[in-house]
């Protein structure tokens, strides 16, 4: 790497890479020199980063319900819920908006802020807009943050969810575009760009992040990264999954019993501290695969500039850390769920950058 290159993404002024500065011009070079820093250096970078954006003290705490479970006709090779996965996952129609309601009105007892619905769909059927419209609104009227993920989406799907008052849509690009391919046959990456350009013309906040350890190489996380940084907008919110292999489905079954592919806690933090330095004011969500994690590994990835968890037994299908054991988490390591990152700020529209506060 050049001196003139090395320097650009070491320092800038003050400190590292100045948040306010915010870039879309990321080369895959440059997201490969911050995966290269020595470890406690890439932390300080990072934690500096996530200081002068977010509030570091405030962990924003979510809830995932699958409205629509199984019976997917995608062949993700790390899905359980896709009809070519031997999984044992059987197929569910769309729950009915006051059952979702119900489920919502418990999570904003247990504490979560946000309220995400994930519907396993290669894309919603128009006929399914009504309800999907109504428990937006239904949410949203219970004063939670929303999401939903329910795969492709048109223009005037988009429009409708906007037009209900939901706040993001998640839509994953998963890996990088070389890796993408691997995992997933039955739509393309670009496929996955137009939805989420749909999303942004509607005017809603972008969730998109990805999973790692499905077998990737660091290059891969790199260009993960880079597809995310470069968009023309930076996702709003970056959810960070780590692979939780499940018998029956293409990956698990190569990885259940494997280390092969798997990355180790170290390489996961890498992944949030390049996401928080690269794009500085979105939300980097720590998502499936915490059940595995070690409070320390909690711990590190909030340095790093994770600020927001998806708090509950079950995330989708998959197993997740419990209520009670995120609160007493939060509570050993001095932290405290609140308003989240920005929240009063993107409900209803787009993330607006936090005052400095060093």
């Amino acid at each position: 790497m050049s001196t003139q290159l090395r320097e650009h993404v070491q320092e800038d002024g003050d400190g590292p890479t100045a948040p306010t500065d915010v870039r879309s011009d990321w080369t895959s070079e440059e997201i490969a020199f911050l995966f290269d820093l020595p470890f406690p250096e890439l932390l300080f970078r990072a934690a500096s980063v996530h200081r002068q954006c977010h509030d570091p003290s405030r962990i924003q705490l979510s809830t995932l319900l699958s409205i629509k479970t199984g019976g997917c006709p995608e062949d993700c090779g790390y899905c359980s819920q896709s009809s070519k996965a031997d999984s044992g996952i059987k197929a569910t129609k769309l729950m009915e908006p006051q059952e979702v309601l119900q489920c919502a009105a418990q999570a904003k007892d247990s504490g979560s802020e946000r309220f995400c619905m994930g519907a396993a769909w290669r894309n919603p059927k128009d006929r399914d807009m009504p309800k999907i419209v109504e428990i937006v609104k239904g949410v949203r009227a219970m004063g939670m943050e929303t999401c939903m993920t329910l795969g492709m989406l048109s223009p005037s799907q988009a429009e409708m969810l906007a037009d209900a008052g939901l706040d993001y849509y998640n839509h994953n690009i998963d890996s990088s575009p070389e890796y993408y391919q691997r995992v997933t046959t039955t739509r393309t990456m670009s496929e996955r760009l137009d939805t989420l350009s749909n999303v942004r013309a509607a005017g809603m906040n972008v969730c998109s992040g990805g999973i790692v350890g499905m077998g990737e190489t660091r290059e891969d996380r790199v260009g993960f990264i880079h597809t995310l940084a470069t968009l023309p907008e930076h996702p709003e919110s970056v959810p960070i999954n780590s692979l939780v292999p499940v018998r029956g489905t293409v990956l698990g079954d190569i990885l259940a019993e494997s280390p092969v592919g798997r990355i180790d806690d170290i390489e996961f933090v890498r992944t949030v501290a390049v996401a928080r330095i690269t794009m500085p004011h979105s939300a980097v969500r720590l998502s499936a695969g915490r059940e595995n994690m070690s409070e320390a590994t909690h711990a590190l990835c909030f340095v790093a500039g994770a600020n927001s968890i998806f708090t509950g037994d079950k995330l989708l299908t998959a197993p997740n850390a419990g209520e009670d054991t995120d609160a007493k988490m939060l509570r050993k390591l001095g932290l405290s769920s609140g308003t989240g990152p920005c929240s009063d700020d993107v409900v209803g529209g787009r993330n607006k950058p936090r005052e400095n506060v060093l």
